[in-house]
């Protein structure tokens, strides 16, 4: 079975990156068939069908996953939705909506839509009828280099939680806070499942431990700043999350009794009250000593760093290696790093 991710181009390589951290997280064996221009086709196994739904409930950086039914040329498109069986797709009803991911495809989009509803209407006689509105059953059609995938829309990923759920919008705020979509990314990256523990030694206003909370991990956090240990269990509360601890802690003396699974965390830059006065280089480096006594062997930690700041040097001495990173640019003088370490 063929599937296509519809992924967020916001970044080049986080999508994708967060695909497949999550297909490995729940156990899904899949092989990369393409990644074209925001267009990621996977090889799956048809016993996976049902779960998609679940992969695309955890992602962040995607918009769209597909049941892929035809792949064609552009020019082909129309023969060959005369020729598909949509009676085995269309069993309520529908809608078919196209998607152009370049800007070279010669159709008009709203007379195609119209032309390929046809086409199913008279495939499948008077059994179900079209609904725009909120149809059970989605088409979506992807134009892209010439080419046409139609696809059956097995999920689609809501940005309304990222919306309802920024920084300024929670009970307790503070300036300088992870936006939720790259705090949800960065927990997927570590591959973590449904009852696994996640730590944050950084926890600020809890944006981290809120995404992990969310796909069923069970989260600890600890900051130095007992303001923010009090607002994060605030915003936990608030996002209706209770399997968690939080504490005051300053992480390099961080003890805990039982070693944890994950670690996320986006520790403070320069020196202010949050670091305890610490310059950033030097929190870091003890800070990622400390780690490696919190977490289990094979654990994955995803830390965002400023660019500045040499983390290949910080591993020096340690049990860490860097996985994968990912490189954000924020503004002219400043590119935040996402690395992914293993221990």
């Amino acid at each position: 079975m063929e599937v296509a991710l519809i992924l967020s181009r916001e970044h080049p390589t986080l999508p994708q990156a967060e695909v497949e951290a999550v297909l490995q997280a729940e156990q899904l064996k899949y092989k990369v068939k393409e990644e074209l221009n925001g267009l990621l086709i996977l090889n799956l196994s048809r016993k996976f069908l049902k779960t998609l739904p679940i992969i695309g409930q955890r992602l962040s950086f995607t918009h769209e996953i597909l049941r892929v039914l035809i792949q064609t040329s552009e020019k082909h498109l129309i023969n060959e939705s005369k020729q598909y069986t949509w009676e085995k797709i269309i069993i309520a009803d529908y809608a078919v909506r196209i998607k152009k991911l370049d800007k070279n495809s010669i159709y008009n989009t709203s007379k195609l839509e119209r032309e390929i509803g046809d086409i199913i209407k008279s495939n499948i006689g008077r059994k179900t009828e079209v609904n725009l509105d909120d149809p059970s059953i989605f088409i979506r059609i992807i134009l892209l280099n010439e080419r046409a995938l139609v696809g059956h829309r097995i999920a689609s990923i809501s940005k309304k939680h990222f919306f309802e759920l920024k920084p300024h919008k929670r009970p307790f705020f503070y300036p300088g806070s992870m936006s939720p979509k790259l705090a949800r990314c960065m927990v997927n990256l570590t591959r973590i499942r449904r009852g696994d523990t996640l730590l944050d030694p950084f926890c600020g206003t809890g944006g981290i431990l809120i995404e992990a909370g969310m796909i069923g991990a069970r989260v600890v956090g600890t900051d130095i700043d007992p303001k923010m240990v009090i607002g994060t269990e605030i915003n936990l509360q608030h996002c209706l999350i209770k399997d968690f601890q939080v504490f005051k802690s300053d992480v390099r003396n961080l003890k805990l009794p039982f070693k944890v699974d994950a670690i996320v965390t986006d520790p403070p830059y320069g020196i202010s009250a949050s670091t305890g006065g610490e310059r950033s280089n030097e929190l870091y480096q003890q800070s990622i000593d400390s780690m490696q006594n919190l977490i289990n062997k094979g654990g994955l930690v995803c830390i965002a760093t400023p660019h500045y700041l040499d983390i290949q040097d910080m591993l020096q001495g340690t049990n860490f290696q860097i996985i994968e990173q990912h490189h954000i640019r924020m503004h002219k003088s400043l590119t935040r790093v996402i690395s992914l370490l293993q221990k």
